[in-house]
């Protein structure tokens, strides 16, 4: 049977409460962490018990959440309170993501290896190690493949190869059953007087010659 529903109020009993705390507590930091890893989500918790005693978790640090939480917050109030404030947020955020995709298609012309001729001794360095990085992770992912190919080809070989011994199996004993019905037939066939089975041989017989003192004339054609 399962649990009963449990009535939302306070728990009057303080060990029940502290048990039912500590795990409800431990089952939300736990939400909060798969939150955060699984949805690549910035998340800030914090948890004051009865006894004021502090439980928190920060996917970076509690600071930043909390200084992003301040200035989001600040910038939301005013937008409510002015239209042009709102206007000149969304601007704000236009010109960062056109930045951000400007710097990204810099980044990628520069791994095909366009527009390096600017780069530093550093910058060349660390867009080497780069390359080689990728390069070590498309090889990995190739030979992964080759090698789950591989693994698939033999498994099939196999499997073709236990089929082919069935077959032969198979063709021996039809084989073997044929060559004694063959044998039974013949050892129960001695008696007979003529063999159907037996292949029919036909030759052509030479003419005679005509006896002495028969006359060419005597002989009819009918």
């Amino acid at each position: 049977m399962g649990r009963g529903k449990i009535e939302i109020r306070k728990i009057e009993n303080s060990s029940s409460r502290q048990v039912t705390f500590s795990k409800r507590r431990n089952g939300l930091l736990k939400k909060a962490k798969e939150l955060a890893i699984l949805c690549d989500a910035e998340v800030g918790l914090i948890i004051f018990s009865s006894t004021s005693k502090l439980h928190h978790f920060a996917s970076s640090s509690m600071k930043s959440v909390l200084e992003r939480y301040n200035k989001l917050k600040e910038e939301h109030r005013h937008q409510q309170l002015n239209p042009a404030s709102e206007l000149k947020f969304w601007k704000k955020e236009v010109a960062g993501l056109r930045e951000q995709l400007q710097y990204l298609q810099e980044h990628h012309r520069q791994l095909m290896g366009k527009e390096v001729s600017g780069l530093s001794v550093k910058d060349l360095q660390s867009l080497e190690n780069q390359l080689e990085k990728s390069l070590k992770n498309v090889r990995m992912r190739k030979d992964q493949l080759l090698t789950n190919e591989i693994q698939e080809l033999t498994r099939k070989g196999n499997l073709i190869h236990q089929e082919n011994l069935q077959l032969h199996k198979k063709i021996d004993l039809i084989c073997q059953e044929n060559k004694e019905a063959n044998d039974g037939g013949k050892s129960s066939g001695h008696n007979n007087r003529y063999d159907l089975h037996a292949p029919v041989e036909l030759r052509l017989s030479q003419p005679q010659p005509p006896e002495a003192g028969t006359s060419y004339r005597n002989l009819s054609l009918f």
